[in-house]
């Protein structure tokens, strides 16, 4: 007998796909950037994965920058704030939420570069931010400086995470190569022309990243009591006037609602993402 080809099944038949939502979309995000690194994810990656186009993403998220602090936000869920509510010395409870933030940026060196210039604004982002602010209030800091001061502590988290990511047993061997050649240049240093690096030599590049990074918000807490803040002439973005789009959707902590079918329609592909 002559086997028939089976034939082509009607679109009718197929099962519908899920339906496309930011929270998918950042979902499927973190799972491809654990699987093959932030680096690897791309609209068109993403596209693929969630089986539609990359147009349809913009409608969602409005460039890779924006899809980076999403993802960055859901990460820090994982942050633990139980110290802030926990008994102990104050000072100890703030570095260790400060150092579970960094911790959890060690884990994605690009996203921990990508952190160092996103505008963070998420639910969870908000959380930390409140959990710290409350321990500053608990541990005496003037409000005004504490303002200020979270600002300085989450930046050096941050930029700590981004320089040592790679300084884990699993270096890569480019990053091995770069560390090997600044201690060696750190080491051969003239004491003629460079005297004081001379006489320091390898401690300048002692201690492990969790030591420096402990003894760095030491530093800034102990700055920021004996510290005042200048006199503010200049503006800033907090004096322009509120926009009530933003104010609604901060004040409910919760995700912008599904786009129509229109506006999904008019979305663009941004040839740089």
């Amino acid at each position: 007998m002559t086997a028939h080809p089976t034939a082509p099944r009607s679109r009718r038949e197929r099962p519908a796909k899920p339906a496309l939502t930011r929270e998918g979309i950042i979902a499927t995000t973190v799972e491809l950037m654990r699987a093959e690194g932030l680096e690897r994810v791309t609209m068109r990656r993403l596209a693929k994965e969630l089986d539609t186009g990359p147009a349809s993403l913009y409608v969602y998220v409005r460039n890779m920058a924006e899809l980076h602090a999403a993802v960055l936000d859901e990460l820090l869920g994982e942050v633990d704030l139980s110290p802030a509510g926990a008994d102990g010395d104050w000072h100890d409870r703030l570095v260790r939420i400060l150092t579970s933030y960094t911790s959890v940026l060690f884990e994605y060196p690009g996203l921990a570069q990508s952190a160092l210039v996103a505008r963070l604004f998420g639910k969870h982002y908000l959380n930390l931010v409140e959990a710290l602010l409350a321990l500053l209030d608990e541990g005496g800091i003037e409000p005004d400086r504490a303002a200020w001061l979270i600002d300085l502590l989450l930046q050096f988290a941050t930029a700590t995470a981004a320089e040592h990511a790679h300084r884990t047993p699993g270096d890569t061997p480019q990053s091995e190569d770069d560390w090997r050649a600044l201690a060696s240049v750190v080491r051969g240093v003239s004491p003629r022309t460079h005297p004081h690096i001379a006489a320091l030599g390898p401690r300048l590049l002692s201690g492990s990243p969790q030591d420096r990074l402990a003894w760095g918000f030491d530093v800034l807490l102990a700055g920021a009591r004996h510290t005042p803040l200048p006199e503010v002439l200049a503006s800033s973005p907090a004096d322009f006037p509120e926009d009530p789009a933003v104010a609604s959707e901060a004040s409910e902590v919760s995700e912008p609602s599904e786009p129509s079918e229109a506006s999904e329609a008019k979305s663009r592909v941004d040839p740089g993402d």
